[in-house]
């Protein structure tokens, strides 16, 4: 016999579910007790009373409109979670938990109807095919969310990491922190010659002090920076070039025209330099 939506029982099952509504809410609330701090229990709360009425309506409504609440529901469960900065699991943990105390109130109510296998059978498959929707949107939603703002927060980083400070009216500085990557190499390039062209500087001094590491593909990325910088009629300089650096460069056949680039073995020197050649 199959299940239909009009069948009797169907909506006194889910009757039944939103009757004990509050007692499931509590139920739950007793088993975070030790688990969840009292103060994010309000948003709990209502999480555990839309979810206990999406899987009891789930049983007697159409599936495509208990799936478009329940998307609702899980990109505000996820909001929530992110802007506290908690673990998906705990949301998770709501879902799975209803499963096991709506599951027990569904076999109970298959009893006292004297439902058929297949009855009982269809009821709980629709019952499990929106839990099991409920975990994927979750799970989804939660990984896009904290991805987008992870990656907004490497390109804030990104974009303090190579400031350029102009010192004076022609001359800006760009001091390299950290370790250069591919990415980080070209965001050099690219925020070298666009700050240096707005702020209309002529010199620039790239400080490598904080650089610990200069290999081919940095010090080849650095080259090219000064030489498109050179094409916007802006000259580099470079300093903080430290020993162990230099030699590391040597070994790599890297090779400083400091004829071409003035290299200076501190940003002091540098700047102190171009006073004077400004006199």
């Amino acid at each position: 016999m199959s299940l239909y939506l009009n069948d009797h029982y169907v909506g006194d099952i889910s009757d039944k579910i939103l009757s004990l509504r509050d007692q499931l809410i509590n139920e739950k609330a007793n088993l975070d007790s030790n688990q969840v701090h009292a103060n994010i229990e309000k948003h709990l709360k209502s999480w555990r009373k839309n979810l206990v009425e999406i899987y009891a309506y789930s049983i007697s409504r159409d599936m495509d409109a208990t799936f478009s609440i329940l998307r609702e529901w899980g990109n505000e469960a996820v909001d929530t979670l992110v802007n506290l900065n908690l673990p998906l699991d705990i949301a998770l943990d709501e879902v799975r938990d209803y499963r096991n105390l709506i599951g027990l109130i569904i076999k109970g109510e298959a009893v006292k109807y004297d439902l058929s296998f297949d009855q009982f059978y269809e009821i709980l498959s629709r019952f499990d095919a929106v839990v099991d929707r409920a975990v994927h949107w979750l799970s989804m939603s939660y990984t896009r969310k904290f991805l987008t703002r992870i990656n907004a927060a490497e390109a804030v980083a990104l974009e303090l990491s190579i400031p350029v400070i102009k010192v004076d009216e022609t001359v800006g500085v760009l001091p390299l922190i950290g370790d250069i990557d591919t990415k980080r190499a070209q965001e050099l390039m690219d925020k070298a010659m666009t700050k240096s062209s707005e702020l209309s500087l002529e010199y620039i001094v790239i400080d490598l002090s904080g650089v610990p590491i200069i290999d081919t593909m940095v010090a080849d990325r650095i080259f090219k920076v000064i030489n498109a910088l050179s094409l916007l009629g802006i000259k580099a300089l470079l300093t903080g070039i430290r020993p162990e650096i230099a030699q590391t460069m040597i070994n790599l056949g890297v090779n400083v025209n400091t004829s071409d680039i003035p290299v200076y073995s501190s940003l002091q020197k540098a700047l102190k330099s171009l006073r004077v050649e400004s006199l």
